[in-house]
C-alpha cells in the first residue's frame, strides 16, 4: 500500500505540475461539449460587455489631432476602395509610417460612413471587442484554465489605459495590428501541434499583415519563442523532452519539446519579416522627418525617459489615474525618478527569475519589457515620451502574471470560486468606471486638450488647443459652450493659448535649444496665422519673419532644422505679401521653392505635390508684376506635375489640376492665346464638371466660375453663341447655389445676368 501510495502522490504532483505550466487539463475530457458551450456563453458576455462599456464613444467627433492626416482631411482615404487608393495605399509614406492595411481600413469606413465618426468609431470598438474575445479563447486553448484566461481578457476589455487605442480614430492601427498579432499567435499554437510548411506560411501571413498594419508588432517572433517556454511548452530548458498532449488531441498532433537553437532558427524566416518591417520603418519615419535627433534629444535623456517610463507603465496599470498625452521634456529628468523606476524593474525581474517554476511569471514579465522595446524611445519618433495606446498590447503580459498568479494563490489556499468572483468582478467595475469617466476627455479636441492641460500645463498642449480652436468645425461640448460661442472668443482663447506656448518654450530654450527652437518657430508662425485671420497682418508680418529668423538661426548653428517648416514659414510670408510687396513674394517663394525641390529629389511622394502649389503661387505674383513668360515657366511646371500626379491618383490631384489650368487660361488670355486659353479653360471645366459629379456641393462654384471666364473669352472672341450659352449655364448654376447662401452668391449672379443682357443687347445691335 505504501508504494502505491507513494507512485500516487508523485502522479499527482506531476500533473499539478503540468497544470500551472498550463500542459494539460485539470480534469476529465468527458466534458468537452459543456466546456465549448462555456467557452460561446463567456465570449459573449465579455464582448457584450465591451460593447456596452464603450457604446458613449459613438456619439464622438473626430479629433484634428490625426484624425485630419487620416481621414477627415485626406483625399485618398475618400476615395473609397478603389485600385487608386489600393495603390497609393502600399506606397504611402504618409503620416510618417508604412501601413497599408491600416489606410485601407479607413477606406473602407469611408466608403460606407463618409465622413460620419459613428461609424468610424463603431469599428474601432468592435476590433477591440474582438481582440478581447480572441485573446480569452486563445489563452483558454493554450493554457486549459478558463478562469484566469477570462480574468485576462476581461482586464484588458475595461482598462483605462486602452482607452486612447480604442477611441482615438487614429489609432485604427493599434487595435487592427492586435487583432492580426492575436490571430499569428492562435496559428503559431495551431502550427506547434503539427508543424508543417503550410501551416508556418499562414504564421508569416498573419505576422506580415499585423506589421502592414502597425510596425510595432515587429516583436511577435520573441513572444513566439516566450510562448514555446510557456504555455506551449515546446522549450526544453528545465524540464525534460516529454511529449505534452493536449486536450482532445490525437496522438499524432501532439507537442513535442525542441532545443533553444532549434527553436530560434525555426523563427528566422519570421526575423527576416521583423528586420525588413523595422527598415522600410526607420526609412520612412526619416523620409517623414519624426525621428528627432541625438541633438535634440541626446542619448542620456533617451535612456533615464525609457526607465521611467516602463515604471509609469507599471504604475498607471496600478492606479489609472492622470491619463493623458505625455510630451517629451527636452531637459533631464530628476534622477530619484528614473533611479525609482530602476529599481522597480530591478526587484521585479529577479522575483520572476525566483519564482520562475510558475512559468507564466517570466513569459508575462518578458513579454511586457519586450513589446515595448520598439516605442520605449530609444528611437525617438515625434514629441511623445510615452502614450498609452504602447501599452495595448504589452500589459497583456502583466495581466497573465496577475491572473494566473491570483488564480494558483486562491487553489493553494483552497478558496471558493464565490471569493475569487467577487473580488475579480469589484476590480473589474471599478476600472470599467474609470474608464468611463476617461473616454469622457475624448469628445473633442477641446475635451481633450483641456484634460491634459489639467493634469499637466506644458506648452504642446497650449500650442494644440490654440489650434484647435481656430477650427470653425470645433465640437464643443455644453458646459464649455457659454463661453466660447462665438468666433471672436474662439480666437482670442486661441491666442491666450500660443502666448502661453510661445512663454514656456522660451523658458526651455536656454536648457536644449536644439530641440526647443524649431517648436518656438512653429508657435510663432500659428500666431502668424491667427493674426492674418484677424487681419493684423503687420503683426502676422513680424510673428513669420520672427519664425524665419528662427529657421536661419538653425541652419547657420546646425541645430537641426525643420525645412517643411521653414518652407511653410515662406509661403506664408509669400501670400501675405504677394497683393502689396511683390518683389518680396516673389523672393519668399522662390526661396520656399528651393527647398521643396531639394526634399522632393529625397522623398518626391511627400514633396513633390508641394513643388507644385509653391510653383502655383509664384506664377501667380509673376503674371500680376507683368512677368509673363516667368509666369508662364512656373505654371507649365506645374501643370506637368500635377498632370503626372493625377495619373497616379486622380481623386487626390485632379482639383489642384484643374486650378492651374485655369491660372495658365487666365495667363493666355492676358497674352492674347485666345486658343490655348479656350483649350486650358474647356479642360479645366471637363475636370470641374466631373469633380461635381461626384462632390457637387463643393466644386459647383467652381464648374459656374469656370464657365463665367469661358464665357467672357468667346464673347471677346466674337464667339457669341458659345458665351450665351457657357453664361446661361453659369448663371443656373449660381442661382442654384443662391438658394443655400444668398449671401455669397446674390453678386455672382446679379453680375451674371448683366452679362446676359449686355451681351444679348450688342448681338441684337450687331
Amino acid at each position: 500500500m505504501a508504494k502505491t501510495h507513494t507512485k500516487a502522490t508523485t502522479q499527482n504532483r506531476k500533473a499539478r505540475r503540468e497544470r500551472e505550466h498550463g500542459s494539460i487539463p485539470p480534469s476529465s475530457t468527458g466534458n468537452s461539449n459543456r466546456h465549448s458551450t462555456k467557452l460561446i456563453i463567456l465570449s459573449f458576455l465579455l464582448s457584450a460587455a465591451t460593447l456596452a462599456l464603450y457604446s458613449p464613444v459613438l456619439g464622438y467627433s473626430f479629433i484634428v489631432l490625426d484624425d485630419h492626416d487620416y481621414v477627415t482631411a485626406n483625399p485618398h482615404v475618400h476615395g473609397g476602395l478603389s485600385w487608386s487608393t489600393i495603390r497609393w495605399a502600399f506606397t504611402s509614406t504618409e503620416a510618417a509610417n508604412w501601413h497599408p492595411l491600416t489606410w485601407l481600413s479607413h477606406a473602407f469606413d469611408y466608403q460606407l460612413f463618409a465622413l460620419n465618426p459613428i461609424g468610424h468609431h463603431l469599428d474601432g470598438v468592435l476590433l477591440h471587442s474582438l481582440n478581447a474575445v480572441v485573446l480569452f479563447l486563445l489563452l483558454s486553448w493554450a493554457t486549459k484554465r478558463m478562469g484566469p484566461s477570462l480574468l485576462v481578457a476581461a482586464l484588458f476589455a475595461v482598462h483605462p489605459l486602452n482607452v486612447e487605442s480604442v477611441v482615438w480614430v487614429s489609432e485604427r492601427k493599434n487595435v487592427l495590428s492586435t487583432l492580426f498579432f492575436l490571430l499569428a499567435i492562435a496559428a503559431y499554437a495551431r502550427y506547434a501541434r503539427k508543424p508543417d510548411w503550410r501551416r508556418y506560411l499562414l504564421v508569416a501571413g498573419l505576422f506580415a499583415a499585423g506589421l502592414m498594419a502597425k510596425p510595432m508588432v515587429i516583436t511577435l517572433p520573441f513572444v513566439f519563442l516566450l510562448l514555446d517556454y510557456w504555455p506551449l511548452n515546446r522549450m526544453t530548458l528545465e524540464t525534460p523532452p516529454d511529449t505534452v498532449a493536449l486536450k482532445n488531441a490525437p496522438a499524432a498532433e501532439a507537442i513535442r519539446s525542441e532545443s533553444f537553437s532549434r527553436l530560434f532558427i525555426e523563427k528566422v524566416p519570421l526575423l527576416l519579416l521583423s528586420a525588413a518591417s523595422a527598415w522600410i520603418t526607420i526609412k520612412v519615419q526619416h523620409a517623414g522627418m519624426a525621428v528627432r535627433s541625438l541633438h535634440q534629444f541626446p542619448l542620456g535623456i533617451r535612456i533615464e525617459n525609457a526607465i521611467v517610463s516602463y515604471g509609469l507603465y507599471l504604475w498607471k496599470m496600478v492606479w489609472p489615474a492622470h491619463l493623458s498625452l505625455y510630451p517629451y521634456s527636452p531637459i533631464a529628468l530628476p534622477a530619484w525618478q528614473w533611479i525609482l523606476s530602476a529599481l522597480v524593474l530591478i526587484c521585479v525581474t529577479a522575483l520572476v527569475v525566483m519564482f520562475r517554476g510558475k512559468r507564466y511569471l517570466p513569459v508575462g514579465w518578458f513579454w511586457f519589457l519586450g513589446t515595448l522595446v520598439p516605442v520605449i524611445g530609444l528611437v525617438q519618433v515625434g514629441d511623445a515620451s510615452m502614450a498609452d495606446r504602447y501599452a495595448y498590447i504589452p500589459l497583456i503580459g502583466v495581466f497573465v502574471m496577475i491572473s494566473f498568479g491570483l488564480a494558483d494563490l486562491a487553489q493553494a489556499r483552497a478558496i471558493g470560486v464565490t471569493w475569487r468572483v467577487i473580488p475579480a468582478l469589484c476590480a473589474l467595475i471599478a476600472l470599467s468606471f474609470v474608464t468611463h469617466r476617461q473616454m469622457s476627455y475624448w469628445q473633442s479636441d477641446y475635451d481633450l486638450w483641456a484634460r491634459t492641460l489639467a493634469i499637466a500645463e506644458n506648452p504642446v498642449s497650449h500650442d494644440a488647443m490654440g489650434s484647435a480652436l481656430l477650427d470653425p468645425g470645433l465640437h464643443i461640448t455644453a458646459e464649455n459652450e457659454a463661453d466660447l460661442d462665438t468666433p471672436e472668443k474662439r480666437l482670442a482663447e486661441a491666442r491666450r493659448h500660443f502666448e502661453r506656448a510661445l512663454y514656456l518654450r522660451r523658458q526651455l530654450e536656454p536648457l536644449n535649444p536644439a530641440a526647443t527652437l524649431p517648436d518656438i518657430a512653429a508657435t510663432l508662425n500659428n500666431l502668424g496665422n491667427l493674426d492674418r485671420l484677424e487681419n493684423r497682418m503687420d503683426d502676422a508680418r513680424q510673428q513669420y519673419e520672427a519664425a524665419l529668423n528662427i529657421h536661419r538661426q538653425l541652419l547657420q548653428q546646425k541645430l537641426e532644422p525643420f525645412p517643411p517648416d521653414l518652407a511653410t514659414t515662406l509661403n506664408n510670408l509669400g501670400a501675405l505679401e504677394q497683393s502689396t510687396k511683390v518683389d518680396d513674394a516673389r523672393r519668399y517663394f522662390e526661396e520656399a521653392l528651393t527647398v521643396y525641390r531639394d526634399m522632393a529629389t529625397k522623398h518626391p511622394d511627400q514633396f513633390l505635390p508641394k513643388v507644385a502649389q509653391t510653383l502655383n503661387s509664384l506664377g501667380y505674383v509673376e503674371r500680376a508684376s507683368n512677368r509673363f513668360d516667368e509666369s508662364r515657366r512656373c505654371y507649365e511646371e506645374a501643370l506637368k506635375i500635377r498632370r503626372q500626379l493625377a495619373q497616379e491618383d486622380e481623386n487626390t490631384y485632379l482639383p489642384y489640376l484643374a486650378m492651374t489650368l485655369n491660372d495658365l487660361a487666365i495667363l493666355d488670355a492676358a497674352q492674347y492665346r485666345a486658343d490655348d486659353a479656350s483649350r486650358h479653360y474647356q479642360e479645366a471645366l471637363q475636370s470641374y464638371r466631373q469633380l461635381a459629379r461626384q462632390d457637387p456641393e463643393t466644386y459647383t462654384r467652381y464648374v459656374a466660375a469656370t464657365l463665367n471666364n469661358l464665357a467672357f473669352l468667346d464673347e471677346q472672341q466674337g464667339r457669341i453663341e458659345p458665351a450665351r450659352a457657357s453664361y446661361q449655364e453659369a448663371l443656373d448654376l449660381y442661382r442654384q447655389l443662391m438658394q443655400n447662401d444668398s449671401e455669397t452668391y446674390a453678386a455672382d449672379v446679379a453680375r451674371l445676368e448683366t452679362s446676359l443682357q449686355h451681351l444679348n443687347k450688342e448681338h441684337l445691335n450687331k
